[in-house]
């Protein structure tokens, strides 16, 4: 009898917003090329562009096959780069998994001022960005297709400090919903997201770590520490293996037990 594994080995991925060497994007995509899958990198800042070979090189290093692609999401014509990018520089005619983790967070409150271009930058990254990037995926992902959403605890408990990213990562969990239903008998595709709680990575300022992060892991029952970027890399890793094919339309909390 075969042994059961996790081998995504002939597997193309695209994991969003994963150029820096110690965020959440980077901590799944080195689960998916430690475990076999090809990986494109994407970033969007020049400043991140030596980060990415970083995370690239940490890809190589575990055995994958990484390409790394700069450009936004926030754009549909952005998305569709990503993914000609990613046939041509795997040769490929299939991309088998999509994980959305580009995001964007902006502190905000009703006793702070409002900056409009912010709270529109928040909604067009993190909910029309997953929207751009499955629309232009979908055509080359062959059924047992898998697509991840990251998506955050806040979603569910809400925010006083980033009430609009709370509010669009809300967002996206309901588009994980609709686009399960829309995708999994059609075309064999599964569509869920997960829920991390705090994780200590840069894009938190260092004054607000403290106030943001804290409370957090004072509500985690696995163990009183935040998240780290390889906890969620294992869960992604695990949705989007073969043996999950019937998991489709959650949100899985990966926060140590802070919300269910």
């Amino acid at each position: 009898m075969a042994v059961d594994t996790l081998s995504l080995e002939g597997k193309v991925a695209i994991v969003t917003g994963s150029g820096r060497e110690n965020g959440i994007g980077a901590g799944i995509a080195l689960a998916l090329a430690r475990n076999g899958a090809s990986v494109v990198i994407n970033y969007v800042s020049d400043a991140t562009a030596k980060r990415a070979e970083k995370v690239a090189e940490m890809l190589r290093e575990a055995g994958g096959k990484v390409l790394i692609v700069q450009t936004g999401v926030d754009t549909l014509e952005g998305a569709r780069h990503i993914v000609q990018k990613t046939l041509e520089g795997f040769q490929t005619t299939h991309i088998d998994i999509l994980v959305n983790n580009a995001g964007v967070g902006f502190l905000s409150t009703l006793t702070s001022e409002l900056d409009p271009v912010e709270t529109a930058k928040v909604y067009q990254v993190n909910a029309n960005g997953p929207l751009y990037m499955v629309s232009s995926v979908v055509p080359h992902m062959p059924p047992g297709g898998r697509i991840i959403n990251v998506s955050s605890t806040q979603s569910k408990q809400g925010s006083e400090m980033v009430s609009t990213y709370a509010a669009s990562k809300a967002a996206l969990d309901n588009l994980t919903v609709s686009w399960a239903g829309e995708l999994g008998r059609s075309k064999g595709i599964t569509v869920n997201a997960v829920a991390p709680g705090p994780v200590l990575t840069d894009i938190v300022p260092p004054e607000h770590v403290e106030a943001m992060m804290q409370p957090q892991i004072d509500l985690t029952k696995a163990a009183h520490r935040a998240g780290t970027p390889a906890d969620i890399g294992d869960a992604v890793l695990l949705l989007v293996n073969e043996k999950a094919r019937w998991i489709t339309g959650q949100s899985i909390s990966v926060s140590g037990g802070i919300t269910h």
